[in-house]
């Protein structure tokens, strides 16, 4: 089964809003195709690698892969008729498209490429999308509409650029994977409404950062390790980290900091999408105090904590913030807790 099968599938009927939301998915589905194809041949293509010499709106230089995959995101959408707004990573302000507002009512959200120091050294990184409906006055360019928890989110999904390149999404209907098979240049349908398991060996973050941590997350590390059915897993790129935790379990985990209180993930194109998918997944995703869900942006490039994965091991993060250990914590993957 393709995207666009599953997607109508899904929404189960073939009106003007199904037809709209399918096609939006496979022009982010056509995105990332350009993406997959030009990470593919990075080493060979000029000007590819490398910085652009220019930082974005959160003072990071850009490197040459995010600049082009940002441009194939807008040329994918602009005169599609499709999507009014994109918001993205490395764009400072809003981006409309006046020819398509006055007939689409969808924001697109996006990271165009997510990990993107992995690029030079030929290892993965993702793209993170989520789809909003436009709220009140097309005519409205401070995004105040945007402004809201990630319940609000119609779509959520991410692009995964691996071996093999991958297309995860939900619409609040569980989550489904597609793999993008060359020859048909189509993604296929290749697991469908995935289940975080309850609990996972894999704890992922930059244990780097450890000594600008609060004292709680420092007391988390000790803890696991101390337990050898832990294993410590880090790539640098937010897609990849938690997609193992999706097939595979465990827990991943951006703190605070001394340098960044509120952490370095942006809210609405990356923490929210992928909070979206854990819970539609039987996961959890929390800031340590909140959940990612219910958390309300103060501007479209807010920054936010994540702690997101398994249930058993996101309360397990949460109960060493709280101060307190669970009274019984969470057995090795296959032996029974009783």
């Amino acid at each position: 089964m393709t995207l666009s099968q599953h997607v109508l599938q899904q929404l189960n009927n073939f009106g003007p809003d199904a037809q709209d939301l399918s096609a939006i998915m496979n022009r982010i589905a056509f995105a990332g195709k350009l993406v997959s194809r030009r990470l593919t041949r990075a080493g060979l293509v000029e000007d590819a690698l490398g910085f652009t010499g220019r930082q974005n709106i959160q003072g990071e230089s850009v490197k040459k892969m995010d600049s082009y995959a940002n441009d194939v995101f807008i040329s994918v959408f602009q005169q599609s008729g499709l999507v009014c707004r994109l918001v993205s990573e490395e764009m400072d302000d809003i981006y409309y498209m006046p020819e398509s507002c006055s007939i689409s009512r969808y924001t697109l959200l996006y990271d165009p490429i997510d990990g993107s120091s992995n690029v030079d050294i030929n290892l993965n990184v993702g793209s993170i999308f989520a789809l909003r409906r436009q709220q009140g006055d097309d005519t409205d360019q401070t995004g105040a509409d945007l402004l809201t928890p990630g319940h609000e989110q119609l779509v959520a999904g991410y692009i995964l650029y691996g071996p093999s390149t991958v297309f995860v999404y939900s619409i609040g209907k569980g989550v489904h994977s597609f793999t993008l098979d060359p020859s048909l240049g189509e993604f296929i349908l290749s697991s469908e409404n995935i289940q975080i398991p309850e609990h996972g060996p894999n704890y992922s973050l930059n244990e780097g950062n450890m000594w600008q941590w609060e004292e709680s997350f420092r007391d988390y590390i000790r803890y696991v390790h101390r337990h050898e059915v832990y294993s410590g897993r880090y790539s640098g790129a937010l897609v990849g980290d938690f997609h193992r935790i999706l097939m595979q379990g465990g827990v991943f985990l951006y703190p605070g900091t001394t340098k960044n209180p509120a952490g370095k993930l942006r809210l609405l194109y990356e923490s929210a999408p992928l909070a979206f998918l854990a819970e539609q997944a039987n996961g959890k995703a929390t800031t340590g105090d909140h959940s990612v869900l219910d958390v309300k942006p103060d501007h479209i490039h807010m920054r936010t904590p994540l702690i997101i994965g398994s249930r058993e091991d996101v309360a397990l993060v949460e109960s060493f913030i709280q101060g307190r250990k669970l009274e019984q914590p969470p057995a090795p993957l296959g032996v029974s807790s009783i």
